[in-house]
């Protein structure tokens, strides 16, 4: 599995954006190995989520009060191809929440 399509909506929302990535079973790969069971995968999937949340609050306190601008908070400044006067309202107004810097 990728991040690809998270990645991609952050950037178009300019969004910094990083990924935490956990495995919950290595069988895949291994054809010498003997396959995991669901429970297994479950256990792991419960013991990472509970990892997860204690990372996110470490990483939340670890924030600084003002962050510096970054790439990602200007990514669609060349990113738009049509014309000011050929968009759509509609269309302009649904893009409101994450476009509406480059839109206005």
């Amino acid at each position: 599995m990728t991040a690809m399509p998270e990645a991609r909506l952050a950037r178009e929302a300019e969004l910094p954006y990083a990924v935490l990535g956990m495995v919950t079973d290595y069988d895949a790969w291994r054809d010498e190995a003997a396959g995991v069971e669901a429970a297994d995968v479950f256990a792991t999937m419960k013991a990472n989520a509970a990892t997860a949340r204690a990372t996110m609050v470490a990483l939340a306190g670890l924030l600084p009060e003002d962050r510096a601008p970054v790439p990602a908070d200007t990514a669609l400044n060349g990113a738009l191809a049509t014309a000011p006067d050929a968009r759509e309202w509609k269309i302009i107004t649904q893009l409101d929440a994450i476009a509406k810097r480059v839109l206005r």
